[in-house]
């Protein structure tokens, strides 16, 4: 099952057989006060560098964040799309929970993007998803019921089940939904990774469904974060999850190597081409990566 999403020149196709998709997380100022205050000012030359910067190193899809304090976010969201689009093919990830600036960001959005997120609670699926049935997006669905985040593999695929059903009942195709089983971090919970992995297993048995990942929470309040990330990310991959909101700088290679050990990767070429690309960056940018 493939998740196809476009901008206005440029395909990016989600699935099990393809390789691992990146979504770039750098445009969204959680964690970021220097993006903060660039979307406070209104700075969208930093938006720029960071929408450059992605795309050279490798991001397939850009996540597009503006939930800065004290912004007006509903035109903030337009400013920042039409932007990243001037400089850059790739298509994007409008990220934020209020349906008005969804909707402002989708209707900036060129070609097919994709919303993130929407979970199984009853107020969120009838706040979203028509939203994303207007507009022909593809949709990230997140395992969290009325109660929150579910303990259980079992409980977690019942929530995207619901999500599911849900949507395809208002005519958003399966397709078009890739479902998020969350990870928590091993830090507070040494089974969280596992649940996780359980859960990816699952939902790819049961409904064949793409599988995002914010892969680093695994990792969070503990030391050496990269290499726990980069301990879980292939194997996530290996059970069946197929793209990952995540730093394509720091784990691009990782995932183009994941790709070639897992035969996606035909004659070495996608991951001699990063190779070959990457290196010409890191010598560009003395080795500041």
């Amino acid at each position: 099952m493939n998740t196809i999403l476009q901008s206005a020149t440029k395909t990016v196709t989600i699935g099990a057989k393809e390789p691992f998709v990146i979504i770039g997380e750098k445009i969204n100022p959680t964690g970021s006060k220097k993006l903060g205050k660039a979307l406070s000012d209104r700075n969208f030359e930093f938006i720029k560098e960071l929408a450059i910067r992605q795309t050279a190193w490798g991001a397939d899809v850009l996540d597009v964040n503006v939930g800065q304090p004290g912004v007006e976010e509903t035109s903030l969201i337009v400013d920042v799309v039409r932007t990243i689009q001037s400089v850059s093919d790739l298509p994007v990830c409008i990220d934020s929970n209020d349906p008005l600036v969804l909707e402002a960001g989708l209707h900036e959005a060129k070609g097919k993007p994709l919303v993130n997120s929407i979970n199984a609670e009853d107020k969120q699926l009838q706040r979203i998803l028509p939203i994303v049935k207007d507009r022909g997006a593809a949709v990230i669905g997140l395992t969290i019921d009325d109660n929150g985040i579910p303990k259980t593999p079992e409980e977690r695929v019942a929530a995207a089940d619901k999500i599911i059903t849900r949507a395809t009942a208002l005519g958003i195709s399966i397709e078009d939904i890739i479902i998020d089983p969350l990870v928590l971090t091993v830090g507070a919970d040494n089974q969280a990774a596992l649940v996780t992995l359980q859960t990816i297993s699952m939902l790819h048995e049961y409904f064949g469904v793409n599988i995002n990942l914010g892969a680093s929470n695994v990792s969070f309040g503990l030391p050496d974060r990269p290499t726990i990330n980069c301990a879980f990310l292939p194997m996530a991959i290996q059970v069946g999850a197929t793209c990952s909101i995540t730093d394509p700088i720091k784990l691009g290679s990782l995932l183009r190597a994941t790709d070639l050990l897992l035969g996606r990767d035909q004659n070495s070429i996608r991951y001699l081409k990063y190779f070959r690309a990457t290196e010409k960056l890191r010598n560009l940018e003395g080795e500041k990566v």
